[in-house]
Order: C-alpha cells, then structure tokens, then sequence
C-alpha cells in the first residue's frame, strides 16, 4: 500500500504534536519511541510516521510502536540525512519502503512490524539487567549531588492562589493520565483541590472542564490555548538561571513567575506544593520507575528519588488508580431494578380505575393515530 502525504517535521515529537494535523505524516527522530509519544501521534490521527531513529533499539521495551501497530498507522525507521526532509514536502511512501520526496527518491525505510517488535522485545528482557544497573548507579552519583534537596530553602515565589491547608492536585501527562484523571472527578467535585497543570498536563485539565490555578514547567508541551487561559504562570528553570521556557511567554506578553529548582518540572510541582504548606499532594501522571524515566531520556531519577523523600507524608500517588476498581453492571442487577420500580405501576394499574381509565385513553389515543378505528 502507498502513503503519501504533506509532512510535519521536528526532531521533538511533542513540538511536532502541537503542529500536525490529521492526514499528514509525521517525520521525527525519536529514539525508543514511548508510549505516551505514540498515544498522541493517534490521537491526532496522522497517516504514517517516518522516524529517522531506532523506534525500538533492544535497551528496554516502549510499547510507543505497538500502539502505531494497533491503530494501523505505519512506522517506517529511515537511515538517511534527517535534514533532507523540510516542513510541508510532499511524501510517498512505497509499498517496498522507497520514500519519495517531491516526487523524488530520499530513501530506503524498514517497517516496524509485529516480527521486528517481537525481536525487539526479546532483545530487551536480556538488556533489562544491564539498563537496570546503569541506572542504579547513576541515580546513586546523582543523589551525591543532589542532596541539598532535601535541606534546602529554596526561593519559592508569592503566588495569588493560596495552597496553605489545601489539597493540591498536580496533573502530569503520564501513561494512564486521562483515565485516572477520570476516576478522581468524584473527590475533585467534592474537595475542589488546587489545580496544578505540569506544562501539558494544563491542557489535560482543559480537556475534562477543569481550568487549572496553577501551570509550571518548560512551557514547551503545552498549548497556546493553556498558557492562555489565565492560571498563574510558574517557569521552570534550571539551577544556573536558565530558562528555556521564558521566552515563549515573553513573546506572549503573560505575566509569569520563575522557580530555580533542580529535577524535572514534575519534581517543583511537588516542592511547590509542600513548601506553600498543602495539607495533602495528590499526583496523576507520575514518572516513578525505570521505564519511565528511559522513555523520557533520563538515565537516572535522583532528584525525583529525593523529592519524594521529602513529601511523601503528604502524598498521595494516583497514578493507575483507575485499574484499582472498575464498575461492572450487570444485567441481573438492571432488571431487579425495573422490577422494582415497574411492581408498584403494576399494583396501581389493576386496583386504581383513575389508571385504568388512563390506559384506555392512551390505547384509543394509539388506534386514532395509526387509523384501526
């Protein structure tokens, strides 16, 4: 079968997802292409992928490309100068994996299939020692590093939504994050926790109704629509000052606040909260385990290691909360409940001749309409 199509093109899936549109074909090099990378490319019903990188290199599983598979979207991994590609080019892609670029030939791809990912797989449960203690030991450095964390004061800055005895509610957009979003509505109705969106997760937020108080992070996973929808604006920045995400926000001419914290943006959510004295953490969308943090790209978890340390009498992690309990109705319960409620019209209807009266009226009302009288 033929793929063709106009192309979208970036080296970072999550800058390609804010610009892609369904029926285009999205071209990135993403290593060990993630699931939540690959959930995304879905959802915005994309044709084809072309990933000038190993989709999967063996070190450790992602089900990123099995997601593709499922949802019948080809990925093609392509060895060829990336650059060659330019936004807006027309592409085909031929049933032998010659891809065409302006009608001219670029290159050679290899599909990733059902055999390919099954190879891979195997690859990876031999490699999963060997990443498990590289990760170990570098978590294990970085710690050395990094302790400060649990000591320090860092400067946290004056915000107009007040956390002090509150619960707080910080959404990141992690595996399983809409569907245990979705399983917290009850207590987000009854408590009205804080909101705090971690970059992508304010749209998140956005998406269920829920306008978040708080957004922090790079700014670089979240939309124009949720920088603007008016919650406090929290950038993260790097312990040396820098901030990659302010100049997106100066360009839009948003009030903002910087916090010079080390860690993910999902660990200064979490030190935000505890440090403004919420009276509970409740976090969705969690990156806690080795897969998590290699699909990020992240070859340890220091600092998230540390954080928890710190605010883990207040937290509570929900994420894969919605595996927890799932209703199941049954039938046989269904149909005690119309007996129940149709055993007292029943009653009615033979004792009362106000209803039976009505009954015939409702009969003859019938015949009249479809003429049998």
């Amino acid at each position: 079968m033929v793929y063709s199509g106009t192309v979208v093109v970036d080296k970072r899936t999550k800058n390609l997802l804010r610009r892609i549109k369904p029926g285009q074909i999205a071209v990135i090099q993403h290593k060990d292409l993630d699931f939540l990378a690959a959930q995304e490319l879905v959802r915005h019903k994309v044709k084809a992928v072309i990933n000038f990188d190993k989709s999967l290199s063996g070190n450790f599983y992602t089900e990123g490309p099995e997601i593709l598979m499922k949802a019948g979207i080809p990925l093609m991994d392509a060895e060829a100068d990336f650059d060659g590609i330019k936004e807006g080019d027309f592409i085909e892609i031929k049933k032998d994996g010659y891809i065409y670029v302006n009608n001219m030939f670029f290159c050679k791809a290899f599909p990733v299939n059902e055999q390919l990912i099954k190879i891979k797989e195997n690859e990876s449960k031999q490699n999963f020692c060997k990443e498990l203690e590289k990760f170990a030991l570098n978590t294990v450095d970085f710690i050395q590093k990094e302790k400060y964390i649990l000591s320090e004061n860092f400067c946290f800055p004056d915000l107009d939504v007040k956390l002090e005895g509150k619960h707080v509610l910080v959404v990141i957009r992690g595996k399983d994050y809409k569907e245990d979003l979705y399983t917290l509505s009850s207590y987000i109705d009854e408590m009205k926790p804080v909101l705090i969106g971690v970059d992508g997760g304010a749209d998140v937020l956005l998406d269920y109704g829920l306008r978040p108080d708080i957004i922090i992070g790079d700014m670089d996973s979240i939309s124009d629509r949720g920088l603007m929808c008016g919650a406090e604006i929290i950038v993260h920045a790097y312990t040396d000052g820098r901030a990659p995400g302010l100049e997106r926000i100066k360009k839009k001419g948003l009030k903002y606040h910087i916090l010079s914290v080390p860690g993910t943006s999902e660990d200064a959510a979490l030190l935000l909260a505890y440090e403004k004295k919420a009276s509970l953490i409740v976090a969705v969308g969690t990156h806690t385990n080795l897969i998590d943090f290699l699909e990020k790209g992240r070859n340890g978890m220091a600092s998230t290691f540390l954080v928890r340390l710190k605010v883990g009498h207040i937290l509570i992690d929900a994420k894969g909360v919605n595996k927890l309990y799932r209703s199941n109705i049954k039938m046989k319960y269904v149909a005690a409940v119309f007996f129940a409620a149709f055993f007292p019209l029943m009653v009615i209807g033979t004792t009362s001749p106000a209803f039976q009266h009505l009954i015939r009226l409702m009969v003859l009302q019938v015949k009249l309409m479809f003429g049998l009288l």
